[in-house]
Formats: C-alpha cells, sequence, structure tokens
C-alpha cells in the first residue's frame, strides 16, 4: 500500500524560493520604479520650453497671414541648464566655413570659366599641342644705350596669326606707342626744363604718329606727324608734300613714314612691337639737340590671298631733331627741325618707289627685284645705318 500526504509545501513550514533571491528582486523592483518615474521639469526648462511654443504659434500665425503654408517643423528642445557651450560653438564654425566657401567660390568660378575660354592665360603649355611655350620669355627692359651686339639666334618658328611674332627678337619687345619713351626734361643751354619737356613731347609725337597710326600705316596722310615740323624749316614742308604726292627714288615719304597698300596688305592684329631710345644733349647757341633710334616691327598677311601666310617687315629710323630758342633763330614756337633721318627696311621689294612698303610674301608673286646684296640682320641695333634706303638691296638674315 502506497501512502500519500494531504499537507502541501507552503504548509510545510520551509518557502520553495531562497530568502537571498526575494531581497534582489525587491532591491532590482524598487531601482526600476525611481528610475522610471517622471520627474518635474525645472523651473528654467519650462520657461524655455513655453518661450519656444510661443515662437512656433507666432510664426504659424504670420505665415497664415502671408497667405502660404508653413511645414510644421520639430519643436526644439532647449539644452539643459549644465550643458556644454560646445555644440553651439560647433555650429557658428559650421556657419562661418559656409559662408568663407560661398565668398570664394564667386571669384573661383570666373577664373575656372576664364581659363576654359582661354588656355593661354596658363603658363606653359598644357596640352603639349606645339611643343613649345606660348611666349618667348618676360618683356625686355627699356633700352638705355646702343647695344653692342646684335640681338641672339632665336628658336624656328614661322609666324602666325595667333603669334606673328614668334621666333623673333620682337617677340620680347614693348609694344606700340608704349614703348617710345621719352627721358625726363631738364633745362639745356638757354631752354628752361618746359621747354625741353615740350621738344621731347614733340619728339613722341612725330615717331608716334609717322609709325604707329593706323591711318598712316594704311597709307593716309600722315597730318598729325607733319604738325610737328617746323613749317619755317627751308624746303622741309615742300619735300614731304612732294614725297607724298609724287614719290620717286629722290622723294621717297618712306624715309620719314611707315606706309602700306591697303589694296595688298592688311596688318595682322593691332600691335606692333617697338624697341628703342630718346636721348638729348645741349645744342648749337643754347638749343637741345634730340637723338631717337627705333625699330618698328610689323606683321603683316595678303590682303587677298592665303589671310594665313603672316611675314613681318623691320623698319628702322634714326632721327637727328633739333628744338630751337625762339629769341635767337626764326622758328616756329614748339615745333621740331629735322637735322638728319635715317632709315634701314628689312623685307620689302627692292627697286619699287611707289611710296609703299611691299612685303614678300610665300603664297603671293613678288614685286621688284630679287635681294642681291650683302646680308644683314634687320634686329641688330649695334650697326650703324648710312642711307640703307639707297643702298644695294640686301638679304636678310631672318625677319
Amino acid at each position: 500500500m502506497c501512502l500519500v500526504s494531504d499537507q502541501q509545501p507552503e504548509e510545510s513550514g520551509e518557502s520553495a524560493i531562497p530568502d537571498d533571491v526575494w531581497e534582489r528582486f525587491a532591491h532590482d523592483s524598487e531601482r526600476d520604479i525611481r528610475t522610471s518615474a517622471p520627474k518635474e521639469p525645472s523651473a528654467r526648462a519650462r520657461m524655455v520650453t513655453e518661450r519656444l511654443r510661443l515662437q512656433d504659434e507666432r510664426e504659424a500665425a504670420n505665415a497664415a497671414r502671408r497667405g502660404f503654408r508653413k511645414q510644421p517643423r520639430q519643436a526644439a528642445r532647449p539644452d539643459g541648464w549644465r550643458t556644454s557651450p560646445a555644440r553651439w560653438e560647433a555650429e557658428e564654425r559650421a556657419t562661418r566655413r559656409r559662408r568663407l566657401w560661398a565668398l570664394l567660390g564667386i571669384p573661383l568660378a570666373v577664373a575656372v570659366a576664364v581659363v576654359a575660354m582661354k588656355p593661354s592665360l596658363l603658363p606653359g603649355d598644357l596640352f603639349g599641342a606645339s611643343g613649345t611655350s606660348a611666349s618667348a620669355g618676360p618683356e625686355l627692359p627699356a633700352e638705355t644705350a646702343a647695344p653692342t651686339a646684335p640681338p641672339s639666334a632665336q628658336a624656328s618658328q614661322e609666324p602666325t596669326r595667333e603669334r606673328p611674332f614668334a621666333g623673333s627678337p620682337a617677340e620680347r619687345w614693348a609694344d606700340g606707342a608704349d614703348a617710345v619713351a621719352v627721358p625726363k626734361a631738364t633745362a639745356v643751354g638757354s631752354l628752361t626744363k618746359e621747354q625741353v619737356a615740350t621738344a621731347l613731347r614733340q619728339t613722341r609725337n612725330l615717331l608716334v604718329e609717322a609709325n604707329l597710326d593706323p591711318g598712316t600705316l594704311r597709307g593716309g596722310r600722315p597730318a598729325a606727324a607733319i604738325a610737328v615740323l617746323d613749317p619755317q624749316q627751308p624746303r622741309m614742308t615742300a619735300d614731304v608734300d612732294r614725297m607724298l604726292s609724287a614719290p620717286d627714288r629722290e622723294n621717297d615719304p618712306l624715309t620719314m613714314f611707315s606706309r602700306f597698300d591697303p589694296r595688298e596688305v592688311r596688318l595682322v592684329g593691332k600691335v606692333v612691337k617697338v624697341r628703342g631710345r630718346t636721348t638729348f644733349e645741349e645744342g648749337k647757341d643754347g638749343s637741345v639737340a634730340i637723338h631717337a633710334d627705333y625699330t618698328f616691327v610689323y606683321p603683316v598677311s595678303p590682303a587677298d590671298g592665303n589671310a594665313d601666310d603672316v611675314t613681318r617687315t623691320v623698319v628702322r629710323r634714326v632721327l637727328d631733331l633739333a628744338f630751337l630758342d625762339p629769341e635767337k633763330y626764326r622758328v616756329t614756337p614748339g615745333r621740331l627741325t629735322v637735322d638728319r633721318h635715317e632709315v634701314s627696311i628689312g623685307n620689302s621689294a627692292c627697286d619699287v618707289y611707289d611710296g609703299f612698303l611691299h612685303p614678300r610674301f610665300d603664297s603671293v608673286a613678288s614685286a621688284g627685284a630679287t635681294p642681291t646684296g650683302p646680308t644683314v640682320d634687320p634686329y641688330d641695333r649695334s650697326r650703324d645705318l648710312g642711307n640703307s634706303r639707297t643702298a644695294d638691296c640686301r638679304t636678310l638674315s631672318r625677319s
């Protein structure tokens, strides 16, 4: 027979769960209750929260009055009073960076656009198109004394419409009228500083108007250059008029002026390269004697024919001028007297005296005789000229 007890476990006087388990359970429950219990916000937090809520309501009301709907935004949550200011500082730094990039972005975008349209502004040949640099080097300093030797040889390059001075020393010369600089005036002899300044200014005007004025270069009458000359100088005005109206070997306007026939020649671009110097000293009877020595390089192409056939004509002029004291001479005040004028012309047809320069082109049959004289360098500014225009037709070592 099997005997079964009627007593339940809890009635046996001994607990089924140990005491240490009950204590741990009670401790954990009390801690969880404290952690999850709602807390009363501080007075500062309540005040900031209320201020932000009112601000949101005002903005929503203003948006409704302006007639558009504003997207609801998430209510801002104030930082606690113990919160570090690091977050605000980080946001301020980020804002400053965005503003800086916005300021730098505009000029950077402009620079990128300019370079994209004209890559030649960048140094060097980025694309290796030509195998050479886009320029022969920096511009030469102004000439202050007579050279003692011709310019050094240049790399062999053909002139183009984009680089009409490529392969010549003139590529590093100054441009146009800016290269015709006169020295600072001082009193000379019986002439005041102001009178000498007038003489130098008139000298510059003569050089520019006779050799760089667009109308003169196109074969027009160089009226502005003639206006610098003293009409009371014997034969000067008459000689100039005869040169221009009926040019011949003995009366050649090219001895004074640079002129091209527009039916035959077009200038390439708007730049004429120039190198030279002007000096002055006391002349006879207290006058001022002015010496000017300049070389002009003209890039040209045929007016009818291959416009890409580019060549250069090189003209060097040496002038000795006088500015006489009107108290001692019968002269026109403010005008120049020409004592000597010499010219050397490189790359123009020989034995043609119609008053125009006639450059030789590869694609066009040349007028005049073939050069047979000695070889000369038209860029050599160290040699004396003499009357090179009436000398034998000389062969050029380069053009």
